[in-house]
């Protein structure tokens, strides 16, 4: 059941429903929903489920289940299950064959999408990027090539060299959005060129605090072309020779052969002999 991301009185007529009726509720932290009872007039038994406990807490609700018990599920703020712990606790209860009914709300993805302006109308939801540098900028130079818009969630600890990584990583006209404590009293949404980030962003030091959801627009459809073309070529370099390979791709792909017989030759880290296989020469575009 989703729960308020910020101001309580998100909180939908079904939830607050759902709440005074259950007999239980497993939450991510008790403290945090004790306050959300509260503020419903609900009375319900709390049991913790939280990622130390997920395992025991899963089977505990399938008893409670079994036992003709109305459990929801909650997380601190929004829905359970998306980058927080509640997933493993809703798989044990479909396995037992038994019902899982979703009650809709906050969410600080949608939040964040529906006022970012994209027209992309597809998106991957990432979760948090890997906390080392390296394997960070590593898989935002994958995500930079997304034909759908990106989101993901930071923390502020990391959020001045995830941006710094982000903008290095797109184009400096890409368009970014950030979302920053949302829903809560000093919320902020700033719209920016990925190149322009990192500045906006050192401005001001409150706009390095608090949680953040940063999604991003999906790639200019030649970039996207290019993630395509590479699929290509890796799979027909394996088989045919560079020039054959490029040809097969362009056709495709709609991008010019004579790149693509490059960028197979790159690939491949060719050297000049690998080159002669044909006659040496780069195709005319196909």
């Amino acid at each position: 059941m989703a729960t308020p991301i910020g101001r309580l009185s998100d909180l939908g007529l079904r939830a607050c429903d759902t709440l005074k009726h259950v007999d239980v509720v497993a939450a991510e932290d008790t403290r945090v929903t004790r306050v959300l009872l509260d503020h419903v007039g609900a009375r319900p038994t709390l049991v913790p489920s939280h990622e130390h406990n997920e395992a025991r807490s899963a089977q505990a609700i399938v008893e409670r289940l079994r036992a003709g018990q109305r459990v929801a599920l909650v997380s601190d703020a929004g829905t359970p299950g998306i980058s927080d712990p509640g997933a493993r606790v809703v798989a044990a209860v479909h396995d037992a064959g038994l019902p899982v009914i979703p009650v809709p709300g906050p969410s600080a993805v949608t939040t964040l999408l529906s006022a970012a302006g994209f027209s992309e109308p597809r998106f991957r939801f990432e979760g948090f990027l890997p906390a080392r540098p390296k394997a960070r900028r590593e898989r935002l130079a994958v995500l930079a090539r997304s034909d759908a818009v990106v989101v993901f969630y930071e923390s502020p600890h990391r959020i001045v060299e995830t941006v710094e990584d982000l903008a290095a990583a797109l184009e400096p006209d890409r368009a970014v959005v950030v979302g920053r404590e949302l829903t809560k009293r000093f919320e902020q949404v700033h719209r920016s060129s990925a190149g322009a980030l990192p500045a906006w962003l050192a401005e001001d030091p409150d706009r390095r605090r608090g949680e953040f959801v940063i999604a991003f627009d999906a790639a200019p459809p030649e970039v996207s072309a290019i993630e395509a073309a590479d699929a290509w070529l890796g799979a027909l370099c394996a088989e045919l020779p560079v020039r054959q390979a490029a040809r097969i791709a362009a056709r495709a792909t709609g991008l010019r052969a004579n790149d693509l017989y490059r960028r197979a030759l790159a690939l491949r880290g060719a050297r000049d002999d690998e080159a002669d296989e044909s006659d040496g020469t780069a195709p005319r575009d196909a």
